[in-house]
């Protein structure tokens, strides 16, 4: 079975989608996304940017490789009547389904950099773009000191070493190995550009259950910590991280979390 696979659908991202949907929805607003655009939203998970792209009058198309984010992508849609948007089942290495030059505007925000094989990614996305389109990539920064890059790497330290060949998925919030791969894709330097900005998880509860709801429905927590009970080294795990989460509450209302967190967003225009 593909691993990736197996990583996205071994928990329940939905529960951390969740804290996700105010960032999401204002990241998309600031898109210029009108009426009858035709949007690709790669590794959507459950929709927190593809519903809001829809709620703009886009033609929106989800997919992601996590046959339970589909589903609850599907719910999502059905619930709130829209039917400018689809979600469905597909891997970002090889969207062989899509013909060239469909959308307007390809959306990727912390999804298709999970994907294992960057330069078909960045292939992908660029040939399904439209010339005189965008591609728009959120991507979490190697080393940055913020929650998620801090989780990744705290996390690392407690599995075992990755197999031979594996490329990181944060080498996607490096502007020079962006670069490198959508010039191999065929766009012109000068039209990749990049800004860091930041995305806040909020969270009607403390930062210690927004930890329990990492260590429960996220899959490189949950393997981090399945891997640190082997070891005997999972009570120091929990403690790593409890420390992280409380550090990087904002809230001033200790019942509630609000994190933010630094990314790299990337455009590319086609």
């Amino acid at each position: 079975m593909n691993a990736n696979k197996m990583l996205w659908e071994k928990g329940d991202f939905t529960r951390l989608a969740e804290t996700m949907r105010e960032s999401g929805a204002a990241l998309v607003a600031k898109l210029g996304i009108t009426p009858g655009l035709n949007v690709l939203d790669l590794g959507c998970g459950d929709g927190t940017t593809a519903l809001p792209a829809a709620r703009l009058g886009a033609n929106v198309q989800g997919v992601d490789i996590a046959s339970n984010l589909v589903a609850a992508g599907n719910a999502r849609v059905q619930a709130e009547g829209l039917t400018n948007i689809t979600f469905r089942e597909g891997d970002a290495i090889d969207l062989h389904d899509i013909a060239d030059e469909t959308f307007d505007l390809v959306v990727s925000v912390f999804g298709a950099m999970f994907a294992p094989k960057p330069f078909d990614v960045a292939r992908e996305m660029f040939r399904v773009t439209r010339p005189g389109g965008r591609i728009v990539m959120g991507n979490w920064i190697p080393g940055d000191p913020t929650l998620v890059a801090q989780i990744l790497k705290v996390s690392s330290a407690y599995t075992p070493a990755p197999p031979e060949g594996f490329i990181s998925p944060m080498l996607w919030g490096v502007e020079d190995n962006v670069k490198e791969r959508f010039i191999a894709a065929g766009a012109l330097e000068e039209n990749i550009s990049f800004s860091r900005e930041t995305f806040t998880f909020e969270a009607p509860y403390p930062a210690a259950t927004f930890l329990d709801t990492f260590r429960k429905y996220y899959g490189p927590t949950m393997n981090a910590f399945e891997a640190a009970q082997k070891n005997d080294t999972e009570a120091d795990l929990q403690r790593e991280l409890e420390v992280l989460f409380e550090s990087h509450n904002q809230s001033t209302d200790k019942t509630k979390t609000s994190i933010p967190a630094t990314f790299l967003k990337v455009t590319v225009l086609r």
